[in-house]
Parts: structure tokens; C-alpha cells; sequence
């Protein structure tokens, strides 16, 4: 019997993890049962749990997928940019920046209503603060960063205004004014030069 490539069982893991990240989006985490995730990927359970013990740990894989995918975005180019590419409207061809926003409703209500969960996420969670840490030092490295506040506030700063705009996103409020909002967020942390 040929053994399967590692390119094989990595496309099929993130075939899994498109299709789970769709469903969990649309469903939650308790609506995505089992044959909703089997709809969703178009593969059988024992494909899907051949590659995840069961539904918390394909949950977990998910939502450690995103935040680094969302920590890549924040070395790049900053978690307020994150924010941003949560209200984007979604793309066709986009890598699913807007299917971020289904995860994290997701996560942030289990962080409230299960203690094994949180105590797991704590592990995983690290990488977005470290992320937005690094960006952070590297912009006040290079003179862009207000310096009268200290990193770790500013971190801490920005991660709250992430959470209150997934709170405002997940409560249904409008979100199409918010890009000056925003703006007043990033300018906020910026270095202002004196003129004069």
C-alpha cells in the first residue's frame, strides 16, 4: 500500500480547517456538529478525525490557525490592521480574513462560559500579545511610537479595543463607519512630532 505524501495530509488538514472554519463561522461551536463539519469539508468523520482527536481539539487547531495568521498580519502591518481586515467585506479570492471575526465571537464566548477551554486558549494566546509586543517595539525602535506610554499599556491598549470591536461586530451594530475610528486608534499610539 503507497504511504501518503506529507503534501497530501497538510492539504488535507487544511482542507479541514477551511471547511471546519466555515462551519463554526456559520453554526458556532455547539451548532457544528458533526455531519455539519462532514457538509462543510466534504469529508467523512473518520477522514476529519483521523487528523483531530475530536471537535475541541479541530476548534483549538482552528483558532491557534488564526491567531497566527492574525499575528503574521500584526508584524506585518499591525493589530489595528487586523481590525480593519475584520470589517472588510470578504473578498472571493481572499485568504478569509473575514471568517477570523467567526472564530473569535467563538472563542471569546467559550473563554467566558468554559473554564477547561480558557485554561487551554491560555497556551495558545500568547502569540497575538507577543506579536503586537514585537510590532510595537520594532515602530518605537524606529522613532514611530509615542514614547510617554509604555509598551506593555499600549499592548494592552490595543488588544481592548480588538475585543470591543469583536463585542460591537458580535452584538450586530453597524460597523461601517468605524474605519475613523480606527484611524483615531492607530494615530493615538503614533509618535508626534513637534513642529516649530
Amino acid at each position: 500500500m503507497p504511504r501518503v505524501s506529507q503534501d497530501h495530509l497538510d492539504a488535507r488538514r487544511r482542507q479541514i480547517l477551511d471547511g471546519a472554519r466555515a462551519c463554526f463561522a456559520r453554526y458556532g461551536y455547539e451548532g457544528a456538529t458533526v455531519r455539519r463539519l462532514e457538509e462543510a469539508t466534504g469529508l467523512s468523520r473518520g477522514a476529519i478525525f483521523h487528523h483531530f482527536r475530536d471537535k475541541e481539539s479541530l476548534f483549538l487547531a482552528l483558532a491557534e490557525d488564526d491567531a497566527l495568521r492574525m499575528a503574521d498580519v500584526v508584524a506585518r502591518q499591525g493589530l489595528v490592521q487586523v481590525m480593519r481586515d475584520l470589517l472588510a467585506a470578504p473578498e472571493p479570492d481572499a485568504e478569509h480574513p473575514a471568517d477570523w471575526l467567526g472564530t473569535r465571537l467563538e472563542v471569546s464566548r467559550r473563554l467566558r462560559t468554559d473554564p477547561e477551554f480558557r485554561s487551554r486558549w491560555a497556551e495558545r494566546s500568547r502569540q497575538l500579545t507577543d506579536a503586537t509586543r514585537q510590532r510595537l517595539l520594532r515602530q518605537r525602535d524606529a522613532g514611530n511610537l509615542r514614547d510617554d506610554v509604555d509598551v506593555d499599556v499600549l499592548t494592552s491598549f490595543l488588544e481592548l479595543v480588538l475585543e470591543g470591536l469583536v463585542s460591537h461586530l458580535a452584538m450586530g451594530l453597524p460597523a461601517d463607519d468605524l474605519e475613523p475610528v480606527l484611524d483615531l486608534v492607530e494615530e493615538s499610539v503614533r509618535r508626534h512630532r513637534r513642529t516649530g
